[in-house]
């Protein structure tokens, strides 16, 4: 029956259970079958019904008290019915009834959902553009277990939360409903009543695929965009012995228009001139900074609440979603890969947001021991829900799978592998053994990682870790986390340390320049000198070398060469390339008129032929992450601070590097080199071409002699030039 409760229960948005009343219903219970048709049109003043499968009007319901609901009853009325609507003000229409529309959700997929082990949650979550029973419309569907009441609002209903009220999946807690007409470019969110009967702030849908600009937080309907097939010579290029040299780029500051109101450029003037710009730098990858919907852009992407939505930032005027995917496309086409970073550690506490989503701690730790980022003022997701899990570990297989990325690079994991991470006594909670770490990350990121080696082999995963967790990019079944590459912190913090001395004082710190080489093959490094060492006061990389101007840029230019000779995959965040004198200023473009000046200029040619000579030595990338590819010539001649060492490949092709981290020059300097013959300068930091002095050996070349140094039974006879890093080839 439909009492007087349900109508108003209905109309103040507070039936948790609209399809027991709503839409058509058969009725048994007299001595003929009958047919019960009950609707809420607000604003209609009459409604007729129309049988589909006759083609004929089949009745007209009757008002009742309550205005904007409609009934009747019907000897017989099929499923397939339409609505002849009368409205307030004259104007008419047929409509679709949403509460005559079956079960969206099929069992497999409610089974899955409710164990956490749907692989592809966005495929049924969130709002979903289909069609059902031949008509077209968007399946609405969101995970609210403990809600009491959860409806569409958008557009389409004059964001009247009473409106289209959604029935409960009550085996998985997930809420849906089909509207039909509603498709692409719809804004809508979600309107929950916490279990209390509390109305909660209106939430952005999890899942949405797109999403307004800040301010504005509504989600948007958007199609699912294609699978993309995985491509062979993305694997080759994504492999541990290719040579990966990443860009990393906030493309909110790469380049802007000051004469269009300092704006952004969109993702196809972003494929037209930082991909061209990328690809002549001789770079591998880009790493775009978080592109996931954000709402402060000061965050720089870090606190995204659209975790599956590519920021509308970039998207042109009234071009909707879609720029994103033709970037990655043109990348691609023209051999570049595409990292993002990936944030699954925390989120935001905005109101529209994931936190207390349905009036509980949905998606993080009731405890704020737990579930609260000290740092960063956000929420800590929990691990240990399944649901949770399976939300983070569905987004890592859109964007590799449906955005056709190439990897992710996953921010923060060091705070989510400890409990305590940057906590005092008494502000943690101890795992299940009284330790500290925490154990439903760990399992959280191993699952991770291997659902990514197996449903997406040719992707990659790279930890921005910190500490000394063991085996973080070693595989799973080896004991460890599963990760590709780390980011090799140690190298960035000891380095930066050690060039930023002044080189009288470097004889003192060479431990600093040397003591990656100790740990160097226990992970699968990458070293980055990224985005967080020049913000926060820090200064440009440049400006924190020692000396006059000449000296600054030597010093930078020797350090680029040693980092392209030391073993591991290369990170330079943008402007680092060009030498940007000033910190990253995230609402301005980089300085880009600093290459009218040959200092700047040198520099990026030096980076352009790093990149160069690194992708086309296999003795410079092969082998990053085994000992046998790197061996010391000289690494104790603290004095003079010159370093010197071996790169081989799997050939036993080699090449040679020798670092002077002093400003002096040293004429005749004798170094053991592996086999005889004559030894090329390859590529000198301090030629003239990028800026420097010009020094190096006479007529760039040195044949060995059979006086044994080092250790071998050859030597060569060098010219070190100052503050330079200088590679040497056994000629053919």
């Amino acid at each position: 029956m439909f009492t007087d409760n349900d109508i108003e229960r209905l109309r103040s948005g507070r039936h948790g259970d609209p399809f027991a009343v709503l839409g058509r219903h058969e009725d048994t219970s007299g001595p003929q079958p009958r047919v019960w048709l009950r609707v809420w049109l607000p604003g209609a003043q009459a409604v007729g019904v129309i049988d589909m499968a006759s083609g004929q009007p089949a009745g007209v319901l009757a008002p009742l008290a309550a205005e904007g609901f409609f009934q009747g009853q019907f000897a017989s009325l099929s499923a397939d019915y339409r609505l002849q609507v009368q409205w307030h003000g004259g104007a008419q229409s047929v409509v679709d009834d949403p509460y005559r529309f079956p079960l969206l959700l099929g069992q497999t997929d409610v089974w899955l959902l409710a164990e956490g082990t749907h692989l592809r949650p966005f495929e049924v979550l969130g709002a979903v553009p289909r069609t059902v029973l031949g008509v077209a419309g968007t399946a609405f569907a969101v995970w609210a277990p403990n809600a009491m009441r959860v409806s569409v609002v958008g557009d389409f209903n004059h964001w009247n939360g009473a409106a289209h009220p959604m029935r409960l999946r009550a085996e998985c807690g997930v809420w849906e409903l089909f509207l039909p007409g509603v498709g692409p470019g719809a804004r809508y969110k979600f309107e929950l009543l916490s279990r209390d009967g509390h109305l909660l702030p209106q939430k952005a849908d999890p899942y949405a695929r797109s999403a307004e600009l800040r301010p504005a937080t509504a989600s948007v309907v958007a199609p699912m965009p294609p699978l993309q097939a995985p491509a062979a010579p993305r694997k080759l290029a994504n492999a541990l012995d290719a040579p990966v040299s990443i860009y990393e780029v906030h493309l909110g500051s790469w380049k802007r228009r000051p004469e269009e109101g300092n704006r952004w450029l969109t993702w196809d003037e972003l494929a037209e001139q930082l991909l061209p710009y990328a690809q002549d730098m001789g770079f591998t990858h880009l790493e775009l900074l978080p592109i996931s919907e954000h709402p402060f852009d000061g965050s720089w992407g870090y606190q995204p609440v659209g975790l599956y939505a590519p920021t509308a930032r970039f998207d042109a005027p009234g071009e909707g979603p879609g720029g994103f995917d033709r970037f990655v496309a043109r990348a691609h086409a023209m051999g570049l890969g595409i990292i993002v970073d990936w944030v699954p550690a925390h989120f935001p506490s905005d109101a529209h947001g994931l936190a207390q989503f349905d009036g509980t701690h949905l998606y993080e730790h009731a405890d704020p021991r737990e579930g609260y980022h000290q740092d960063w003022n956000t929420l800590i997701y929990n691990f240990g829900r399944a649901e949770v899990r399976n939300f983070l570990v569905g987004n890592a297989l859109y964007w590799l799978e449906r955005h056709n990325v190439d990897g992710l690079r996953v921010d923060a994991v060091a705070s989510m592998l400890y409990r305590d991470y940057s906590r005092k006594h008494g502000e943690w909670v101890p795992n299940e053994f009284g330790g500290r770490e925490n154990l439903e990350a760990i399992s959280f990121l191993k699952r991770l990682n291997e659902v990514v080696g197996v449903e997406r082999p040719q992707g990659i995963t790279i930890a921005e870790e910190s500490t000394a967790f063991p085996a973080v990019s070693r595989p799973v079944y080896a004991g460890g986390l599963g990760f590709h590459y780390k980011w090799n912190m140690g190298w960035m913090h000891d380095t930066l340390h050690y060039f930023g001395r002044d080189p009288l004082y470097r004889k003192y710190h060479h431990g600093e320049v040397t003591f990656s080489l100790v740990y160097a093959f226990n992970e699968n490094f990458v070293l980055p000198l990224s985005h967080d060492e020049v913000v926060h006061g820090k200064g440009s990389i440049l400006a924190r070398m020692p000396g006059d101007r000449w000296q600054q840029f030597a010093n930078l230019r020797s350090y680029y060469g040693f980092m392209f000779g030391h073993p591991g995959k290369k990170l330079l965040f943008m402007g680092c390339e060009f030498g940007q004198q000033r910190e990253w200023n995230h609402e301005a473009s980089l300085d880009w008129h600093l290459l009218d000046d040959p200092l700047h200029r040198g520099v990026q040619s030096l980076v352009r032929d790093l990149n160069r000579l690194y992708a086309t030595t296999p003795a410079l990338h092969q082998r990053d992450f085994t000992g046998d590819g790197f061996e010391w010539l000289d690494h104790h001649d603290a004095e003079h601070s010159v370093l010197s060492f071996v790169r081989r490949d799997a050939n036993g092709d080699f090449i040679v590097v020798v670092c002077n981290f002093t400003p002096t020059v040293h004429h005749g300097w004798r170094l053991g080199v592996p086999a005889p013959g004559e030894y090329r300068e390859v590529l000198n930091t301090d030629a003239a071409a990028y800026g420097g002095s010009n020094v190096g050996t006479p007529l760039g070349a040195a044949t060995a002699e059979p006086v044994p140094w080092h250790g071998r039974e050859h030597s060569v006879q060098l010219t070190l030039p100052p503050l330079a890093t200088v590679f040497l080839k056994l000629s053919a």
